[in-house]
């Protein structure tokens, strides 16, 4: 029993499928087991020029799989229909030829935050800082120092965790700003945990996708970023609640 989490597709059509093909393959099963639920951590949308595929492919999965979903700030913007950057002129009229198209029932009532198993599921950031655009929190974003900047409002691993520990949470899995990150508390303060990409393979076996994997076990208090699963290298994990694995996948090769 598992959960596959990912994050910021963007309209990256190519690295969804990608994810759908390989976590079905003998390998991945093999080394990871069944898979019962798929958590997307927002931003489906903006920057990429596959929309229209890259949600197909989402509503393939939720016919396949358990799909839990939270909003992320691309949606949020693209719905509401607010300026960001980061679209080119290709990208902006693929998505506006999808107005009105009954693939963007994914985002009816979607929330933005959802938990289980003690970990909480959300695009950016834990804190509830009201109802302005940039303080929610699929806008929030992970930094050293806190404040509020024209990206969105910016916390710190330790705001985290004490919003996470009143509200009865060990972890918190986000995505948003492309890179992966692990950050622990433990006894001698908030440490971060390097993390080191190992390849997954196995003898005498087609191993079609090249997949690289960091493991780290749900043992302290815990911070996981998802790097985006987009381009030529997609990211995404992978937890069974007792461990969490970062997963990368080469296209390139």
């Amino acid at each position: 029993m598992g959960a596959i989490i990912f994050s910021d597709v963007h309209a990256d059509s190519l690295a969804i499928r990608a994810l759908a093909a390989c976590i079905k393959t003998p390998l991945f099963r093999k080394e990871f087991g069944q898979i019962d639920l798929l958590v997307n951590l927002g931003d489906l949308v903006h920057r990429g020029d596959r929309p229209q595929e890259t949600l197909e492919m989402i509503h393939t999965l939720a016919q396949e799989y358990r799909l839990v979903s939270v909003l992320g700030n691309h949606d949020h913007a693209y719905l509401n229909r607010l300026l960001v950057s980061g679209s080119d002129p290709a990208s902006t009229y693929r998505h506006e030829l999808l107005r009105g198209s009954p693939l963007l029932s994914i985002f009816d009532n979607m929330p933005m935050e959802w938990s289980d198993h003690d970990m909480l599921f959300v695009h950016g950031g834990p804190l509830d800082l009201g109802n302005q655009t940039l303080r929610l929190k699929c806008w929030q974003r992970l930094s050293h120092e806190s404040g509020d900047s024209f990206a969105g409002y910016y916390y710190t691993a330790s705001m985290a965790f004490a919003a996470l520990e009143a509200r009865g949470f060990m972890h918190m899995c986000c995505g948003h700003q492309h890179e992966n990150i692990c950050c622990r508390k433990t006894e001698e303060g908030i440490i971060q945990k390097k993390i080191d990409f190992e390849p997954l393979t196995a003898e005498n076996e087609e191993n079609k996708y090249h997949i690289e994997v960091a493991r780290v076990q749900l043992d302290a208090p815990t911070l996981f970023r998802v790097g985006g699963c987009h381009g030529d290298y997609p990211e995404f994990a992978y937890t069974d609640f007792t461990t969490f694995s970062y997963i990368r996948i080469n296209l390139r090769d």
